[in-house]
C-alpha cells in the first residue's frame, strides 16, 4: 500500500460512512494504492458493522478492527499503525473536524518531509468554534515555553508521518493515554531531528454525536506531559 489512513472510532456510525467516502473521495484520484484502517473500541452503536458495510472501491480497501481488551484513543491508534502497510501513514479523527481535503496535500509533502502536522495556529489555519480556538492556542504557547521546540500546534492529532520515519520513535512510550500522545509524539521527532513541517488546517464543528473529551482530565493530563518532558534531563532537546 502507498497510503494508510487510520481512524480511531468510539460511537460514530452517524460520521464514519460519510468519512470514508470523503477519504476515498480525496485520495483515489491520486492514483495511489490506499487502505483506510478503523479501529473501533466496540462501540455499542454499531460503528465497526458501518464500516464492515461500506462498499469496496478500485485502488482502496477499508479494513475494520474491534478491540474488546483494550480501549483509549492513543492505543487505537497505535493498534492502527501496527496493523498498517502503507510507506505514509494518516492519521485523523472521526467526528469531521478534520478535512480529508487536507490529507492530498499532506501526503505529498511527505516526498520532503518525515512528519506534516495539520495546524490550527500557522497562517490560514483556525476552527469554527472561536472559544475552543482561544483556549487551544494559549495552551499552545504555554507547550512551546515549556518544551522550547517551535511546534505551533502540539494538539493536532491530525498528522502525515512516513513509516520508516515513525518507527525510529518508541511508538510504544509514545500512544499511550489520550491527546497528550501527541505532545510525546511531535517532542520526541524534534529530538530525532525529523524534518516537520505544519500547514494550515480548519476545523469545522461536529457533525453528528458527541465529544469524548474530558476537559479537566486532560488538562491535567496534557500540563503533566509537557513537564515532565520538559524536566526529564535525558528528554531535553539539545
Amino acid at each position: 500500500m502507498d497510503i494508510s489512513v487510520i481512524l480511531p472510532t468510539y460511537c460514530e456510525r452517524d460520521n464514519i460512512e460519510n468519512l470514508i467516502s470523503a477519504i476515498e473521495t480525496s485520495l483515489l484520484p491520486l492514483g495511489r494504492e490506499i487502505e483506510i484502517l478503523a479501529v473501533d473500541d466496540n462501540s455499542p452503536d454499531g460503528t465497526a458493522e458501518a464500516v464492515r458495510a461500506h462498499p469496496a472501491r478500485p485502488g482502496g480497501q477499508v479494513r475494520s478492527f474491534v478491540r474488546t481488551q483494550e480501549r483509549g484513543l492513543a492505543t487505537a491508534i497505535r493498534y492502527g499503525i501496527q496493523q498498517s502497510s502503507g510507506d505514509k501513514i494518516v492519521v485523523m479523527d472521526t467526528d469531521f473536524n478534520h478535512s480529508p481535503s487536507n490529507i492530498p496535500q499532506m501526503v505529498e509533502l511527505l516526498d520532503e518531509y518525515d512528519l506534516v502536522i495539520g495546524s490550527r495556529f500557522v497562517t490560514g489555519g483556525g476552527m469554527e468554534d472561536r472559544k475552543r480556538y482561544t483556549f487551544s492556542l494559549v495552551y499552545n504557547w504555554f507547550i512551546q515555553l515549556v518544551l522550547r521546540h517551535g511546534i505551533r500546534d502540539s494538539l493536532s492529532g491530525f498528522f502525515a508521518v512516513r513509516r520508516q520515519a515513525l518507527f525510529s520513535l518508541d511508538l510504544d512510550g509514545i500512544f499511550r493515554g489520550y491527546g497528550e500522545y501527541f505532545i510525546r509524539l511531535t517532542y520526541n521527532a524534534c529530538r530525532r531531528k525529523l524534518k516537520i513541517v505544519e500547514v494550515p488546517v480548519f476545523y469545522t464543528l461536529r457533525q453528528h454525536g458527541f465529544s469524548k473529551s474530558r476537559f479537566g482530565s486532560m488538562l491535567r493530563d496534557y500540563t503533566l506531559t509537557a513537564l515532565t518532558l520538559r524536566f526529564r534531563k535525558s528528554d531535553k532537546i539539545e
